[in-house]
């Protein structure tokens, strides 16, 4: 089990070898004359290097016969100067034209991981966990991209060299082709050794650095959390387990390496041997001079530096071919989990559904093996109600509304809500950029006027006096910092331009403080106003204004109705409102 999976147990997909090459093959297809224009100067440009070790052999012939003067020196010394030359502009043609399909290939994929990653539904990235997708989208892509230098080389001019220079040892003898070929065996062996060990010792690292991701984003994230339960130590603990379990993977890979070197060197210490006897054999006989031994040697020298680069290279291309398939794996996930009959949007088209937003039958659910968390739900919301959820703390109102939403998907039951459903959290982010740009990320069509309306009826429009730049100003990291209720406020104004069906509010408001409260029930209000919600209530007041109420405790429905037949039930929602007021009358006096 991989390290990922082993903290999540869910894991996102990796595509298989078939899956990535046809991912690769549909990338790259416009961009089939440039690979054809590689592939004719990786030929030309290797049979052009092929001039050097023949004039070499010429000249050696020469001299032993004793006709070699100064003019034949100067002759091959300018033929193996413009052969170079040439040969050298060929192959950097070839590793230009390569590396810009390469990276403009690459640069299409992390674009497609990226769309597809901001549109995976939350439910699978957090079983996954969200270190495995940002691992996926960060050392994954700079693992592919740092590939380059070493893999472009390797599959665009090699390749080309060790197709000529054994077509070349063939014309000039076949018995130098047949002693090299002898020896391809022990390279076949090293490769096959090689692709049977590394791919899997490559993923379990990459799967180690995603636990490791995992690990530092959480201890991140619950800051507050490792602090104010004196969880340091602990967290520390973890994030050193998990990273010396990568070391420890790192180091196998590294392992790996090395005795891939191991067999190349005595692939490369067989091939000069049986060319050297090969040759000594054919010069005794005469049937090849010794110039000609000479070329071939030259040729086999010149072989082997492409060959063992080509075997050694696939170490790299090893690694990167692990990263790209876990990218490929998220790309390829299909947009709509075909499996989830449970969830599904509201048809239009059917006016029973279309009365009624939401519907739950016999909802359950649970985390991981744990207990359920909630039990046997039922509920009906019709459109346009504003229903209020409240209860003791660990009642499960927030999960009942994160399966509402579609973050979670039930474990039993049916979920029907309308498809344009949005949701607050009182987690609220701004992002780096300007007002603008946080309030249009859901609604990129909407215009100035209807952005400042939008954060007047949220009572936001403070927000446009921050600076000279109104719109333009910049807020969220290096810009403007926001106080906990405006960024509320900004949330809020960013779902009122959405304009959803259907808007949950997670206790969206709970993080404002007292000193806020009343004004941003009012933009909560406002925001609900003419569409479907559903408020999880930190404050009874909001409660209170809502169409209907639903009780819950450990994880079941136990009351619902307005706020006047729950006062006069005598049940739970009287004492909560009770104990709530009273706490308000204390703060009150203070």
């Amino acid at each position: 089990m991989s390290v990922a999976s082993a903290t999540t147990g869910h894991a996102l997909p990796v595509a298989g070898g078939r899956a990535t090459a046809r991912e690769v093959r549909r990338l790259s297809r416009g961009h089939r004359l440039r690979l054809a224009a590689v592939g004719v100067a990786g030929i030309v440009s290797t049979a052009v290097d092929l001039i050097p070790p023949v004039a070499i052999g010429y000249l050696v012939d020469r001299v032993q016969t004793g006709t070699a003067d100064l003019g034949t020196v100067l002759t091959v010394t300018v033929v193996m100067a413009l052969s170079g030359a040439l040969g050298a502009a060929g192959t950097a043609v070839a590793i230009v034209l390569a590396t810009r399909i390469y990276h403009t290939v690459l640069a299409a994929l992390r674009e497609r991981l990226v769309s597809r990653a901001m549109t995976l539904p939350q439910h699978l990235v957090e079983r996954a966990g969200t270190g495995d997708l940002i691992s996926r989208t960060s050392d994954d892509v700079t693992a592919v991209a740092d590939a380059a230098p070493a893999v472009i080389p390797a599959l665009t001019v090699t390749a080309f060299t060790i197709v000529v220079s054994l077509g070349g040892l063939a014309a000039l003898e076949w018995p130098y082709a047949v002693a090299f070929a002898v020896v391809l065996p022990v390279y076949a062996l090293a490769m096959r050794w090689y692709l049977r060990t590394g791919p899997r010792v490559y993923r379990a690292e990459r799967a180690a650095m995603s636990g490791r991701a995992q690990q530092i984003l959480e201890s991140q994230r619950g800051y507050a959390t490792v602090l104010g339960f004196g969880l340091a130590e602990r967290r520390h603990r973890a994030v050193m387990s998990d990273s010396w379990g990568v070391a420890v993977r790192s180091l196998r890979a590294r392992t790996v390496q090395s005795m891939l070197n191991a067999r190349l060197n005595l692939g490369e210490c067989l091939s000069l041997a049986a060319v050297l006897v090969v040759g000594f054999v054919l010069v005794d006989r005469g049937a090849s001079t010794v110039g000609g031994a000479t070329t071939a040697m030259l040729l086999v020298l010149r072989l082997l530096g492409p060959v063992n680069q080509l075997l050694f290279v696939i170490d790299t291309l090893q690694s990167a071919l692990a990263s790209l398939s876990r990218m490929i794996g998220v790309v390829t996930m299909p947009t709509v989990d075909a499996a989830d009959a449970s969830t599904r949007s509201a048809d239009p088209a059917d006016p029973a559904k279309t009365a009624t937003a939401v519907r739950l039958r016999e909802v359950a659910f649970r985390y991981a093996d744990g207990p359920l968390v909630l039990d046997g739900i039922g509920l009906d919301i019709p459109a346009g109600q504003h229903l209020a959820i409240v209860g003791p703390s660990g009642a499960g109102k927030t999960t009942l509304a994160a399966v509402i939403a579609g973050v979670h998907r039930p474990d039993a039951g049916t979920v029907i809500r309308p498809s344009g459903t949005a949701v607050i959290t009182q987690e609220v982010h701004v992002f780096a950029g300007t007002l603008r740009e946080n309030l249009t990320l859901a609604a990129p069509d909407a215009t100035d006027p209807e952005i400042r309306a939008a954060l007047e009826t949220t009572g936001a429009g403070g927000l446009l006096d921050l600076s000279a730049d109104a719109l333009d100003t910049v807020v969220g990291i290096g810009g403007h910092p926001l106080t906990e209720a405006q960024a509320q406020q900004l949330a809020l104004a960013r779902l009122l331009l959405a304009d959803p069906e259907l808007a949950i509010l997670d206790e969206a408001t709970a993080e404002a403080g007292s000193a806020h409260a009343e004004r941003l029930d009012r933009a909560s209000e406002a925001v609900l106003a003419g569409r479907t919600g559903i408020v999880i209530a930190h404050r009874l007041s909001q409660a209170a204004t809502c169409d209907r109420i639903v009780v819950m405790d450990a994880g079941r429905v136990t009351e619902t109705g307005t706020h006047d037949e729950l006062l006069a039930a005598g049940g739970t929602y009287e004492r909560l409102w009770t104990v709530w007021q009273a706490g308000q009358h204390i703060s009150a006096n203070r």
